[in-house]
């Protein structure tokens, strides 16, 4: 089974502020991390959001709104996780 199948994009998505906070368990790091290495639409989407964080300053403390995590899970929904 390839890092790609164990995660998927979607799942990865939903770790990605606990992965850029340090704040995974350890098999949750090295899933991500694995699919990360294997899936270049997720690592230009780390990418993107470490350069997002930068430019902003920080993530936000608080949960993201339903909505806006709806818009989320919409874009993401038609990637593929092979």
């Amino acid at each position: 089974m390839s890092a790609v199948e164990e995660l998927s994009c979607q799942e990865l998505v939903e770790l990605v502020t606990d992965y850029l906070e340090h704040a995974l368990e350890p098999g949750d790091l090295r899933r991500s991390e694995e699919h990360i290495a294997a899936c270049g639409k997720c690592t230009v989407y780390l990418r993107q959001m470490r350069q997002t964080i930068m430019v902003t300053g920080a993530l936000p403390g608080g949960e993201i709104s339903a909505e806006a995590e709806q818009q989320l899970l919409q874009v993401f929904s038609g990637w593929s996780s092979t």
